[in-house]
Formats: structure tokens, C-alpha cells, sequence
């Protein structure tokens, strides 16, 4: 995130150490610390949450995609279904001498 060196932290170590002095240094870095720690763990806490949201989202949007291709699936076999009974409706009305024909034909020998 930041390119901070060793120079660097040094150098903030040396003013901090001038400016706040050396008895409460300690005191003051140990309240940095937790403070810094405390952000880390709320950091961690929403990344956390805003990936649970982006699963439950893409969740959802397979659950859709899957009731869309159900509903596509219904629609096929209605259709099919409804070929069929065409077919032996259609198929129904052959007379009946052809539809003995047809059966004879396709007898084994």
C-alpha cells in the first residue's frame, strides 16, 4: 500500500522520540498499536462482508439462470408432448387397412 523503508521508520522513531520523549513513548505506542490493529481487524471485517455479499449475489444470479433454463426445459418437453399426440392423432386417423399394412411390414419374418 505505501512504500515505506526502514529509513523512513527510523527517522519517524527519531522525531517521535524528540517530540513525545522517552517516558511516554512506550505508552504511546502501545496505544498506536491497538489502535492500528483495531482498524486492521474492521478492514478485514468489511472485506470479509462485501465478499459474502458478492457471493450471495452471484448465488442468486445462478439461482435465476437455473430457473430460466427449467423453464426452458418445460417448454420443450410441452412442445415435444405435444408432437407426439399430433403424431398418434394424426397417425390414429390412417385407415385401417393401411395402419394393418404398416403393422405387417414392420413384423419380424
Amino acid at each position: 500500500m505505501f512504500d515505506i523503508g526502514f529509513s523512513e521508520l527510523v527517522m519517524v522513531g527519531l522525531i517521535a522520540l524528540l517530540v513525545i520523549g522517552p517516558e511516554r513513548l512506550p505508552k504511546v505506542a502501545r496505544i498506536a498499536g491497538f489502535w492500528i490493529g483495531k482498524t486492521r481487524n474492521m478492514m478485514a471485517s468489511v472485506k470479509a462482508e462485501i465478499a459474502q455479499e458478492l457471493q450471495a449475489e452471484e448465488m442468486r444470479q445462478l439461482f435465476k439462470e437455473q430457473t430460466g433454463m427449467q423453464e426452458f426445459q418445460d417448454i420443450i418437453d410441452e412442445t415435444s408432448d405435444s408432437i407426439n399426440n399430433s403424431i398418434k392423432s394424426s397417425l390414429g386417423q390412417v385407415p385401417e387397412d393401411t395402419a394393418q399394412k404398416i403393422k405387417r411390414q414392420h413384423e419380424p419374418k
